[in-house]
């Protein structure tokens, strides 16, 4: 089924005869002008690979170089001396994924989709300025970094400090318990349910407000209501008042109108009957004048009925002192209620005494409305808790399978008294259910179990960690892993079998990267690039080199015996590459 995703990578395993097939994630790392190197372009391979060297010859910048394409932090002092800018470009085979989930991320977000490589590049200017890309197109550095998430998983030591967080404890459980989709429901419920507990908090607030200003709040309802408002009043009132104030002088005009067209002594109106009349007696002799006279008939008629409007309009127009001191009064209510409420018309007066309304009826019904959120906020509750009581269950049973494969991880790692246990215990709720997770470790049978933070040593930590690496990368399969000398504390037998974990890692169809000081671990590499510092004209520069066998038998041999290589350290080196 892998092959159907893309033409695999063949990897004789050393000595054994046997065809393994790999699927590599990180293909090429090139670095320009970052730190102590000038420029480095390396080549990546599938499986287990180990990167040793001297302490300060700049492994730590590899991992800086990646952690820039992950999202980190960039400093202007990362730019080479004498440099306008560093470039770190990775190149990525995406087709490790079996799944649309890489797919849907660059549809989202509008980039290039090629399974087969992929473009990380991240830019960092000598002014400060820093960008980032994917496959060329420009992206911000929250983007980057969700996709770099997602790619390579980087382990430092500084990591082991997560074993004292519980959230970090109860996502390694809920990673093996696979119970992605009942958290996504759970949550789902949960942000419901918080949700409708902050309505309940709002409305027991603004019922406990509008009761402090009840009495208030009634006497404006009185004030309002009592006013009895209509919506377009305020203007006709505003009309009415301004004809009365003006009543001489339209009576006059009206008047003049009225005898210009009617007046008995030549108006308008009969004149143009009068024609209209004369033009009808033509029109035998005179066709044309039919069509003149039509129309001086229409017009006598629009003309009569406008002077039968004139004059009834001037009896409507006078003045009258009672009604305009009513309209003014009025005029007056309104003009106070308006200033009062900072309102500029009636409609957002009435708009008011709505608003009003609501509030006490809110008063009224108050308690009706409380009594039914509260009942909706205890369903809801309700419903979280079963949702939290299937995660639970789920849990417990990934939690013993977890205590089962990490104490037969520790055993071989050195620790053969090991004791571990996932503690579960209930909680309130919260956004991740009603458990609380911590890890008890014990490294003998005589010593009680306690947090593996507060009693694991540095070495027992590392190796901890390792372990439920190791665990959590079979359950969701992560391509790409960096161990950034995780081998801290431990040598030996137990440096073996931590080589054994990483290369059994590495052989499960994942890209493994170990950051080690320890040759044991160097030579279970199926890849192996040396770090090297040298001095040069344009000052200190950092090199890595993919070694060879014969350079591979050199490397480690000089981490087994130091700068004087004999031949036992030789010899030594031989056996374990061989092993």
């Amino acid at each position: 089924a892998l092959c159907h995703q893309r033409k695999p990578e063949f990897c004789l395993g050393e000595n054994k005869g046997i065809i393994r097939i790999f699927y590599t994630m990180l293909k090429i790392l090139d670095i320009r002008n970052f730190t102590l190197i000038g420029h480095l372009t390396m080549q990546f391979y599938p499986g287990f690979s180990v990167i040793t060297g001297e302490t300060g010859a700049g492994k730590s910048i590899i991992i800086g170089a990646i952690g820039l394409l992950l999202g980190n932090r960039a400093d202007v002092r990362q730019v080479k001396r004498g440099c306008d800018k560093c470039v770190i470009e990775a190149t990525f085979d995406l087709s490790v994924y079996h799944s649309d989930v890489l797919k849907d991320f660059f549809m989202d977000n509008d980039l290039d989709y090629d399974p087969q490589e992929c473009l990380l590049r991240r830019e960092i200017n000598a002014s400060g300025k820093s960008r980032a890309f994917v496959n060329d197109t420009p992206v911000t550095l929250a983007t980057m970094r969700e996709l770099g998430e997602q790619l390579i998983d980087v382990h430092s030591q500084h990591q082991n400090l997560l074993l004292s967080k519980e959230d970090f404890q109860l996502n390694v459980v809920d990673i093996m318990a696979r119970d992605k989709a009942q958290v996504a429901d759970y949550k789902a419920s949960y942000d419901e349910y918080r949700a409708a507990i902050r309505q309940l908090d709002e409305l027991r607030e603004q019922i406990s407000r509008n009761r402090d200003n009840e009495d208030f709040l009634r006497f404006q309802q009185k004030e309002l209501s009592e006013a009895q408002l209509l919506p377009d009043e305020q203007e006709e009132l505003e009309q009415k008042a301004e004809t009365m104030s003006h009543a001489e002088d339209i009576k006059r005009v009206l008047h003049e109108t009225d005898a210009c067209l009617s007046g008995d002594e030549g108006g308008v109106v009969s004149q143009t009957r009068q024609i209209a009349s004369q033009l009808h007696g033509i029109e035998d002799v005179f066709p044309e004048a039919r069509s003149l006279a039509e129309r001086l008939d229409n017009c006598f008629i629009e003309m009569k009925d406008i002077s039968q409007d004139v004059a009834a309009r001037m009896d409507d127009v006078e003045f009258d002192p009672a009604l305009m001191d009513e309209v003014t009064s009025r005029l007056d209510t309104i003009y106070s209620l308006q200033q009062k409420y900072h309102v500029s018309n009636n409609s957002q007066l009435l708009e008011k005494l709505a608003d009003i309304d609501a509030l006490l009826s809110n008063i009224d019904n108050g308690d009706e409305e409380l009594h039914a959120l509260e009942g909706r906020v205890e369903a809801l509750r309700e419903v979280c808790h079963k949702k939290a009581d299937v995660l639970t269950s789920l849990r417990r049973k990934a939690a013993a399978l977890v205590e089962d494969d990490i104490s037969k991880l520790l055993v071989p790692l050195g620790i053969p008294k090991v004791r571990f246990k996932v503690d579960i215990s209930a909680g309130e709720l919260s956004a991740t259910g009603v458990d609380k997770v911590v890890f008890l470790f014990s490294a003998n049978s005589s010593t009680e179990m306690s947090p593996v933070s507060q009693v694991a040593s540095g070495g027992e930590i590392a190796r901890v960690m390792l372990s439920l690496k190791a665990m959590i990368s079979k359950a969701i399969g992560l391509p790409t892993i960096i161990f950034d000398e995780i081998d801290t504390g431990v040598s030996g037998r137990v440096a073996e079998q931590m080589a054994h974990i990483m290369r059994d890692m590495g052989d499960a169809h994942r890209q493994v990267i170990c950051i080690t000081h320890l040759p044991q671990i160097a030579a279970a590499g199926t890849n192996h690039y040396k770090v090297a510092k040298a001095e040069t004209a344009e000052g200190t520069v950092s090199t890595m080199t993919h070694l060879t066998h014969e350079q591979r038998v050199a490397e480690i041999a000089q981490m087994l015996s130091g700068s004087d290589v004999s031949q036992a350290a030789i010899d030594n080196a031989r056996s374990l590459l061989e092993a």
